[in-house]
């Protein structure tokens, strides 16, 4: 089984991040996945926008993702190279639309109260442990279960159902 081990720089972010800070409504008309990463977390603010580069881990506080249902922010955090979401808690709507598409969000209570920007983190989705490289602390978040995990490693909700008729087309045949 191959763990899922992310490790990159953080972008710290509050409480509250909504779906339009992370992709702008007036983007809505773009299809170009380049083009829409470019505009990931630009309603945050420009510094932000700037930081915001493959491989990096946002860490949030409570309620990432609240607003819209559009899969536009998850499609954008993809798009932009950001490796994951780790935050206090997630808006559910936000939450399952990322693990349908694939990307990984993790919840740790506190932790955004005990990272600075650009501290470099290691984050095991299997195992939920995250621990800052830049401090040498170790923390433990929650659990996604067994279900997310299959979607992660699959890439996705539509390719878990893709692989399971699969599997069963190619069965035997009466």
């Amino acid at each position: 089984m191959t763990e899922f081990v992310f490790r990159g720089p953080v972008i710290k972010l509050p409480d509250n991040i909504d779906t339009d800070q992370i992709y702008p409504g007036r983007f809505l008309d773009q299809s170009d996945p380049s083009v829409v990463g470019s505009h990931c977390l630009e309603g945050v603010s420009p510094e932000v926008k700037n930081r915001v580069r493959k491989g990096a881990v946002i860490v949030a506080g409570s309620n990432f993702g609240s607003g819209s249902s559009r899969e536009h922010a998850p499609i954008t955090l993809i798009n932009s190279g950001i490796s994951l979401v780790i935050a206090d808690s997630f808006a559910r709507i936000f939450y399952r639309n990322s693990l349908n598409l694939g990307f990984p969000l993790l919840v740790c209570k506190g932790l955004s109260g005990h990272v600075s920007d650009e501290d470099i983190i290691e984050v095991n989705i299997e195992t939920a442990e995250i621990k800052n490289l830049s401090t040498g602390e170790t923390y433990q978040g929650e659990s996604v279960g067994d279900f997310a995990l299959d979607m992660l490693r699959a890439g996705g909700l539509k390719q878990v159902y893709r692989r399971r008729i699969a599997g069963e087309a190619g069965g035997s045949q009466k």
